[in-house]
């Protein structure tokens, strides 16, 4: 029996062998990625011991003194993290609610255009934002939504809409409004990445069998029942799928946006895990610390994909794993 086994292993060997000698350039074009992933999330994984000790910029990490778990007990023990947690989870929760749908809804649309020549321009349209730098983004959103300076001075365009709209309110402050900068920042979002997110939602629906439709109207189905019977049902993996992905990048808010935007009226908003994190590690230099709120933020992500593959599983679909 044990003989008979260990045949079946060297043949089940073999093969595997066989496959890969056959696929090798398959294999090849796996390579970069591959290395990708060791040299840039693997190795440095050892990094994760620096929140486990007094590590500051110019200090010598085997010199430094080991404290455990005292950089994250401070953490969860400081005034500001319950603030730090709350604007982060409105931010992510705006753009979990009101951004995400948006990419499914705008390629659904879009797939319904029939005008190829149409369809390619206003895709091209709608994937430039995409392109640019959140750094013009944020002069954009600046020179429409800024304040009167003074007697005889303008403002924004936007601001001076609602002041003509609410004199009463003398204009919405809108840059340093504590709530109204939560919807700036989505209607950021949403102009910059809701054409570029439709990107894989269009290529799902490519996949669509097309039999399926012409037989949806052999028995007189209407496009609304089409796309409610047929086109949702063949997107809803993907859409489940990106979701959970979605998930796993819940604490993460863009720090680069929010940095742009943040002014001293609205910081109280505005301070989440990632600029505090920037600016524990980048401007006090206190490496060790801020490691700690990054492995933090990289356990809830990690535990959130967990939850939201398990509720996906729970609904009847394949989840991520």
């Amino acid at each position: 029996m044990a003989k008979n086994s260990s045949a079946a292993d060297t043949t089940v060997k073999k093969s595997k062998w066989v496959q890969i000698k056959r696929d090798k350039w398959m294999y090849l074009l796996l390579l970069p990625g591959f290395l990708y992933f060791v040299i840039f999330k693997i190795i440095p994984l050892w990094g994760i011991f620096i929140s486990m000790k007094t590590f500051y910029a110019g200090v010598n990490f085997f010199e430094a003194d080991w404290i455990g778990f005292e950089n994250f007990i401070k953490f969860f023990s400081s005034t500001g993290f319950w603030q730090l947690l709350k604007n982060t989870l409105i931010i992510s929760g705006m753009n979990i609610i009101f951004f995400f749908p948006l990419p499914i809804l705008l390629a659904l649309l879009l797939n319904e255009i029939r005008v190829q020549w149409y369809k390619k321009a206003l895709q091209t349209l709608v994937y430039v934002p995409h392109f640019v730098s959140m750094v013009v983004i944020a002069s954009i959103t600046f020179m429409l939504l800024k304040e009167s300076s003074g007697e005889g001075q303008t403002g924004g365009a936007i601001f001076e809409i609602t002041k003509a709209l609410s004199p009463s309110h003398q204009g919405e402050t809108w840059l340093g409004g504590k709530i109204a900068i939560y919807w700036v920042l989505l209607f950021q979002t949403i102009w910059k990445e809701t054409g570029w997110g439709t990107i894989i939602f269009l290529a799902a629906l490519a996949g669509v069998d097309v039999e399926q439709y012409e037989a949806a109207v052999v028995d007189g189905a209407t496009r609304l029942q089409q796309l409610w019977y047929i086109t949702i049902p063949a997107i809803m993996s993907t859409v489940v799928t990106m979701f959970i992905l979605r998930m796993g990048s819940v604490l993460n808010t863009g720090f680069e946006q929010i940095i742009l935007m943040q002014n001293s009226l609205n910081k109280s908003s505005t301070d989440t895990f990632d600029t505090y994190v920037y600016n524990i590690g980048r401007v006090d230099g206190n490496y060790g610390y801020s490691t700690a709120v990054g492995l933090f933020k990289s356990i809830v992500s990690l535990i959130f994909i967990q939850a939201a593959n398990r509720l996906a599983k729970h609904a009847g679909q394949a989840g991520l794993f």
